[in-house]
């Protein structure tokens, strides 16, 4: 909306309006931050075995033995879901017999000693006793979802992701009804009410219900963070806001909770803590103005030269007798005529081979991303400082995409990342059992990588979109993403059949995004299309083949249309 750019051009765009705007979403975008990964740490599952009574009465051999030892990865581990029969093993305790390891079965002289591997098998029909060397208790362990229930874990995450599927659409569609701010500070309370009332869940079914709505607000609160300072903030303030600053202030929020998460090691009080920051953000309501710019489009003009003379006044600037002329209204009306539908997006051939090239991308990415956190779980270590780390080094991920952006390739770009990051996850498998530091070392450069190409995948996926239907090509890649989201939990399943097999996986999902994104066309230093004709071909191409640069004035005329603008919807 070029005209509005021009309309609003008074304002400048680093005074103390924009400057209170700036800061005050930034501390808003801190309670959505703060709550993506709970799922990891409410759901945590620790090391568990079969529960024995105390008052079964056997001598401590027979107590420590009662536990069937069995080979995972050639290192012995205790059974997580058997024990020995434990009547079998009170008659045996009672008569004095010893119980005897395999590994001297060999031997002529057994004595008094019982073989274990002749003894039967039972389920855990006492429960089972869970290690507190890390968490005091997460649903896991009090809901008992191990063994049998083990299904209902990956679920539980599932569900959470579904809610950030429909948090997605709803939000949009209500946002761009009834308004950005309502929609705002509506997601952050209803992080804070159902984070208090998970505490309060009696049983797993109501404690799933009730996740799903918190990942229903939480992804609704940052598009609509991301959204309304884009539309507020013009220039290079917008910029600044939406590609490091409000990153930065979602990775801080997220650093946060393990840190937390490490002094409060019972999930019921951790989710009470996570709370308070929605419940500090509430006051801020009457800091942050409605958008002008939705105002605007939706047809209030009186209502966004209200807000915008508060903000001249607010500067120090004298706003123009008339700051929306007519025209303005007018080319609102046109624009709302001239949109389109999703089925578009398949409709000609040059836009339907971008389209699926890049919701197969998207999805890959978002596995790759969610799935390597979900496995992170499976290191060696302390998971605190594993995901304190994790979640670190997207800081320098996003400054590197930054940087990026502003002088290279997107194609080139894009596949660099995601090729380092494919290439270090494979590497794991070599190093897993034996280097736990050069592992997690791989791991943080898997997770840059990863971060540093997604955050160029948006770019280009905005630039590769025809202006017509460019919000609706974001939010039909937002949402393949959402289904990645969702599947990353089942990944850890894999690990049954090899514990390589999820790294594995991650790694060639990233290689399958490097090997589609060559055949889409380059768009650095190119005009954005507006229409799908527009649209270039997709033909394979070198990654490194120069393009040819634009003139003085294409130049101009590109930058005129602020890439920004392609996520100014929050139809994300």
């Amino acid at each position: 909306m070029q005209d509005y750019e021009e309309s609003v051009s008074f304002l400048g765009t680093w005074g103390p309006f924009q400057r209170r705007v700036f800061f005050v979403l930034c501390f808003t975008c801190i309670p959505c931050g703060n709550n993506i990964l709970s799922v990891f740490f409410l759901l945590a599952t620790p090391p568990h075995h079969c529960h024995i009574p105390a008052h079964s009465n056997l001598s401590q051999d027979w107590f420590q033995a009662s536990i069937p030892v069995q080979q995972v990865d050639g290192q012995p581990e205790r059974s997580s879901c058997s024990r020995y029969e434990l009547d079998q093993v009170k008659n045996l305790s009672a008569l004095g017999f010893r119980p005897s390891p395999d590994w001297i079965q060999n031997q002529s002289s057994l004595g008094s000693e019982v073989l274990l591997s002749n003894l039967k098998q039972e389920g855990c029909k006492d429960g089972w006793t869970y290690s507190t060397e890390y968490y005091q208790s997460t649903v896991v362990t009090e809901f008992d979802l191990v063994c049998s229930q083990q299904w209902r874990q990956p679920l539980t995450s599932l569900v959470y992701f579904l809610g950030g599927l429909c948090g997605c659409f709803a939000s949009g569609l209500i946002s761009d009804r009834f308004g950005r701010k309502p929609v705002l500070f509506g997601s952050v309370a209803m992080l804070s009410v159902f984070s208090g009332a998970v505490a309060f869940a009696p049983s797993w079914p109501v404690f799933t219900a009730l996740f799903f709505m918190l990942g229903l607000g939480q992804i609704a609160c940052y598009i609509v963070v991301f959204v309304l300072g884009s539309e507020i903030l013009i220039g290079s303030t917008r910029v600044l806001f939406s590609s490091l600053c409000l990153p930065f202030v979602y990775v801080f929020a997220m650093m946060l909770l393990p840190g937390t998460a490490f002094f409060v090691r019972s999930w019921r009080h951790l989710s009470l803590i996570m709370a308070v920051p929605g419940l500090a953000c509430i006051p801020l309501w009457w800091l942050v103005p409605e958008s002008p710019r939705w105002l605007v489009s939706r047809g209030h003009l009186l209502e966004a030269d209200l807000v915008l003379r508060s903000a001249a006044v607010e500067n120090r600037v004298e706003a123009p007798a008339v700051i929306f002329p007519i025209a303005t209204a007018e080319k609102v009306e046109t624009q709302k005529a001239e949109n389109l539908g999703f089925l578009d997006l398949l409709k000609t051939t040059n836009i339907r081979q971008v389209t699926v090239t890049l919701w197969l991308i998207w999805f890959s990415m978002s596995v790759s991303y969610f799935g390597l956190s979900f496995n992170t779980s499976s290191l060696n270590g302390n998971p605190f400082l594993n995901y304190f780390l994790l979640t670190a080094v997207e800081l320098p991920a996003y400054f590197a995409s930054w940087l990026a952006a502003r002088s290279c390739s997107r194609r080139l770009s894009f596949i660099s990342f995601s090729l380092l990051g494919a290439l270090a996850l494979l590497l794991i498998q070599i190093t897993l059992h034996s280097h736990p530091v050069v592992t997690m070392s791989l791991v943080l450069l898997g997770k840059f990588g990863i971060l540093a190409g997604t955050g160029m995948l948006y770019i280009y996926t905005g630039e590769l979109s025809p202006t017509i239907i460019r919000n609706t090509a974001m939010s039909s890649c937002a949402m393949f993403s959402r289904v990645g989201c969702a599947v990353s939990p089942y990944l850890l399943e894999l690990a049954v059949f090899n514990r390589l097999l999820p790294w594995i996986v991650v790694g060639f999902l990233s290689l399958l995004s490097v090997l589609l994104c060559i055949f889409l066309p380059e768009t650095f230093k190119q005009l954005l299309p507006d229409t799908i004709q527009q649209m270039p071909v997709t033909q394979f191409r070198c990654p490194w083949a120069s393009t040819t640069p634009l003139n003085d004035e294409s130049k101009s005329i590109k930058y005129q249309s602020t890439s920004i603008e392609i996520i100014c919807s929050t139809r994300l």
